[in-house]
């Protein structure tokens, strides 16, 4: 048989096997939820993907720079079994009747984990029981570790624990919630399916109390379903006409422009990204806050939208949406002043720079509704009137000077007009013919 000839019949093979291969395909993709970040997006910034404090999960296990705080996980645990007072087996058992669903969990596992079940479920409890631990100090729920304790005690949660949540919300350092679902209901004796979700919000959203999340897949999922929530917000959809007259996704004109021509800004109450709108003129848009950890987060965030088939890209739609409002630190200080932009890094145009960045892998969705508040914006500012009105503050009013001459200038018309009016008037006055007396 030739090359040729068996090439042919390989690919037939392959043929006959595609179906098959694609439905399990199919059953992986839905299955999985943590993800390793593409080389095309990683690269660019790969130290935003990477913990530098503590690894969850495979994928960064082993690590040089985190093998030291495997130690402290080891800690962890003692301190776990000795509050359950239940042998380390029951834990185990609970973890491996979970083994599939949790390996499967991991889109990319390597042979290694794949092949060793005993030593997966060890990382599991480990990494579960350290999250756990540390969710329960944070939200001030125990209190049995010393007062020197460098990670869970008092010193620890100044020093240590703001990076341990950098590094919990990345996408490729997630652990399966069902882990902590399954060690809360052996520890407890009884299955609760809001109280993790509960202690995740609570620590990164302190001003929530008690949302109803629903499943969750891990921590960043649980960080943006916040980020995405409705809180009862009505949705609307724009009219079919506006659809047809415009194509573009982008908004035409910054922030400034924006105001210029009439549209006045409002912080919205709600802190989610469905609470953009735009009626009678006014530009609805909740607060983003731009600090030490936006980048990391959002990027982490958009990467999490990009990989898991199963979610809208709300996120990714938002960090496009306010890089077209923001192109340059005078816009920034209009949006500060409405409360819209909170900035704790150095200067407005740091939040320029790095909004800019962010929005290299960003786009919108034709069917998505910031789409819908774009078209109106757009409508709204091409309007005869407010497109003139605009015109004359870029180029008349913004600087104080150019208004008092502007003022000037129709003043001394005004003038110069009634002056030609009185030197005319006696003229034509005197040249009238007088009435003839009979």
């Amino acid at each position: 048989m030739s090359e040729l000839e068996r090439w042919e019949v390989e690919v037939s093979n392959e043929l006959e096997k595609m179906e098959a291969d694609a439905q399990m395909g199919t059953e992986r993709w839905q299955r999985s939820s943590i993800y390793k970040v593409p080389a095309s997006i990683a690269d660019t910034n790969r130290k935003v993907y990477t913990p530098q404090t503590v690894s969850f999960g495979p994928y960064h296990y082993g690590k040089p720079h985190l093998i030291p705080m495997e130690e402290h996980k080891r800690r962890a645990l003692l301190h776990f079994l000795k509050r359950a007072n239940k042998p380390l087996k029951l834990f185990v058992g609970a973890i491996a009747e979970e083994i599939r669903c949790l390996k499967d969990s991991y889109y990319d596992i390597n042979e290694q984990w794949e092949q060793d079940d005993g030593r997966f479920v060890q990382l599991m409890i480990l990494d579960g029981c350290f999250m756990l631990e540390f969710l329960r100090v944070a939200n001030s729920l125990i209190n049995d570790y010393a007062g020197d304790d460098p990670i869970f005690g008092d010193r620890g949660r100044y020093s240590i624990m703001p990076y341990i949540r950098v590094d919990m919300l990345m996408l490729e350092n997630q652990l399966p919630l069902l882990v902590l679902h399954k060690l809360v209901a052996v520890h407890s004796g009884k299955p609760d399916g809001e109280l993790i979700n509960k202690l995740i919000l609570k620590f990164c959203f302190p001003e929530f109390t008690s949302v109803p999340l629903g499943k969750c897949l891990h921590v960043l999922d649980i960080y943006r379903k916040i980020q995405i929530f409705e809180f009862g917000i009505k949705r609307t959809n724009i009219t079919g006409r506006l659809r047809t007259r415009y194509e573009n996704t982008e908004i035409d004109l910054s922030a400034t422009d924006l105001s210029d021509s009439g549209i006045r800004f409002k912080k919205s109450r709600e802190r989610s990204i469905r609470s953009i709108s735009f009626r009678s003129g006014v530009l609805k848009l909740p607060a983003m806050i731009f600090d030490l950890q936006t980048e990391q987060s959002m990027l982490n965030l958009m990467a999490f939208e990009w990989s898991h088939s199963g979610i809208s890209i709300e996120v990714t739609e938002y960090i496009f949406f306010m890089y077209n409002l923001i192109r340059s630190d005078r816009d920034v200080e209009l949006l500060r002043s409405y409360g819209i932009i909170q900035n704790y890094i150095d200067n407005d145009k740091d939040v320029v720079q790095l909004l800019s960045s962010l929005s290299r892998n960003s786009i919108m969705s034709p069917d998505s509704n910031l789409y819908d508040v774009c078209l109106e914006v757009n409508e709204y500012s091409k309007r005869p009137w407010n497109k003139c009105r605009a015109y004359l503050i870029r180029n008349y009013f913004r600087n104080p000077w150019a208004v008092v001459n502007l003022i000037a200038a129709i003043i001394l018309f005004f003038l110069t007009f009634a002056q030609t009016v009185f030197t005319i008037y006696p003229y034509y006055h005197s040249n009238e013919p007088r009435p003839r007396t009979p």
